[in-house]
């Protein structure tokens, strides 16, 4: 159920973009329910060294998600401390424990770790929906392996490769996004409990006496989270960690931009390979009824662009954090932290709808192997004709001279004469006979290894999948 209005703004990511599953990662009532868990960890902990009674210890955990935003807002309007607003509508809620919640910590030593959960949890779901659209890529390089299309160059007709081949450059490329971002939520690490300055002086003072050190106490938390902790921070665990998650994010989106702005080309009328699910009540243009665009590419090229400028506060923000901390990057990370994560939500949850769906026009393949595939083809011709003892140069130069006079007829929309002016060439014929030419010149078969390729890449990315 919704529960914001359309009186006022909101972001995309409210509403219309990203998955509930993402939104809930990065909603203010999960985030509060992880820092009463960091709380409550904390409070377990210095239960072991008799700080905390087993009574309080109780009440934190039965009030644990017993969430007020309501009243954390308004006490934060008076108090103007976020953090110190959730300990004191905690407080409230708990009259005997209240008094030990947050002891011995620093606002960080509960936001950061919060984030460092958070952020793990949120590299979970992209690596599950990476693995989706891997798996959809799949089938269609099994589906399109050994369909013959025309590559381009320089966005010109260059030589045959297939569809599956063209596949396969993206799905090897996206197999590597998903073992780094497999590799950084590994490394994830948490500020753990060091205080102001990363010293632990708060807690080494709390502890005297106990028996149990400030690295124990440490210990003891982050066990309970399940959650590893750098061995050296500031006020803040290094800002570093957010710049390897966001480069790791902005990369899975160079693989898709590069991919779905090809898909656009390949979409658009002249060429007509391929073309996105189109509905049958969807409207492609309000102003022009025939329309089809690629709305959907579009989409996820955009929110791709939109990632990747977020690479540079990141990195201002790992590398202007002044001697021990400056506060300058907090009300930034409120934005680019969930709107990266909700963006890539979206970029692969519509990219995995438009590979499921995508339609691939062997009519319109055809039609371009037929008007630029014996050009390519042409080099084949070449080859054999050197194998046969001619003049590799002079072929070239021969082959050349009839295919730019094809060139300008294909341009001109006349029918191409390729084929036949070589094959009634006096030079060519005296190596070779019409029939051995005519099959030299069928440019479907002129795909190398590309499908022997393609079968390759889909068991390197069934491996990685496994893993």
């Amino acid at each position: 159920m919704q529960s914001f209005s359309h009186d006022t703004y909101l972001s995309p990511f409210s509403w219309r973009y990203a998955g509930e599953q993402m939104r809930t990662i990065f909603s203010e009532e999960h985030k509060r329910k992880l820092l009463r868990r960091i709380w409550v960890a904390l409070a377990k902990a210095q239960a072991e060294a008799g700080l905390v009674s087993q009574q309080q210890l109780d009440e934190l955990i039965a009030n644990q998600d017993n969430i007020d935003i309501e009243r954390a807002t308004a006490i934060e309007a008076e108090i103007r401390h976020d953090l110190m607003a959730e300990i004191k509508t905690y407080a409230e809620q708990c009259p005997n424990a209240g008094a030990i919640i947050h002891l011995g910590a620093t606002s960080m030593d509960i936001l950061d770790n919060m984030d460092a959960l958070r952020l793990r949890e949120a590299l979970g779901l992209v690596i599950i929906q990476t693995k989706t659209l891997l798996e959809t890529f799949i089938n269609k390089m099994e589906a399109y392996a050994d369909q013959p299309c025309m590559a381009f160059t320089h966005i010109q007709p260059a030589e045959p490769t297939t569809v599956g081949y063209r596949l396969a450059q993206t799905a090897q490329d996206l197999g590597e996004d998903l073992e780094d971002l497999i590799r950084v939520q590994a490394s994830i690490r948490g500020k753990g409990m060091k205080g102001a300055v990363g010293t632990s002086a708060s807690y080494t003072e709390l502890l005297k006496g106990t028996g149990i050190t400030a690295s124990q106490l440490e210990a003891m938390v982050m066990q309970d989270l399940g959650l590893n902790a750098y061995t050296a921070a500031t006020q803040v665990y290094t800002r570093k960690q957010d710049l390897r998650i966001g480069q790791a994010l902005s990369s899975l989106c160079a693989t898709l931009y590069k991919f779905f702005i090809d898909f656009r080309l390949l979409q658009s009328p002249p060429i007509g390979e391929w073309s996105e699910p189109f509905g049958s009540k969807q409207v492609g243009s309000s102003a022009m009824p025939f329309k089809r665009n690629p709305i959907n590419s579009e989409k996820i090229d955009s929110l791709c662009r939109f990632v990747e400028a977020q690479q540079g506060v990141l990195w201002q923000n790992a590398a202007s954090t002044l001697l021990e901390r400056t506060l300058d990057d907090s009300a930034n990370r409120r934005l680019v932290l969930p709107e990266l994560f909700l963006s890539v939500d979206e970029i692969l949850s519509t990219a995995v709808k438009v590979v499921q769906g995508m339609q691939v026009h062997i009519a319109g393949i055809e039609r371009n192997l037929a008007s630029y595939g014996i050009f390519a083809a042409s080099e084949r011709l070449l080859m054999e004709l050197g194998k046969r003892g001619a003049n590799r140069q002079e072929m070239h130069e021969l082959i050349r001279e009839h295919s730019l006079k094809a060139w300008a007829e294909v341009q001109a929309g006349k029918p191409n004469t390729l084929k036949q002016m070589l094959c009634e060439d006096k030079t060519v014929r005296s190596f070779l006979q019409k029939e051995a030419i005519e099959a030299l010149l069928d440019a479907k078969d002129y795909t190398g290894d590309s499908a022997e390729r393609t079968r390759k890449v889909i068991g390197q990315i069934r491996r990685v999948l496994s893993r």
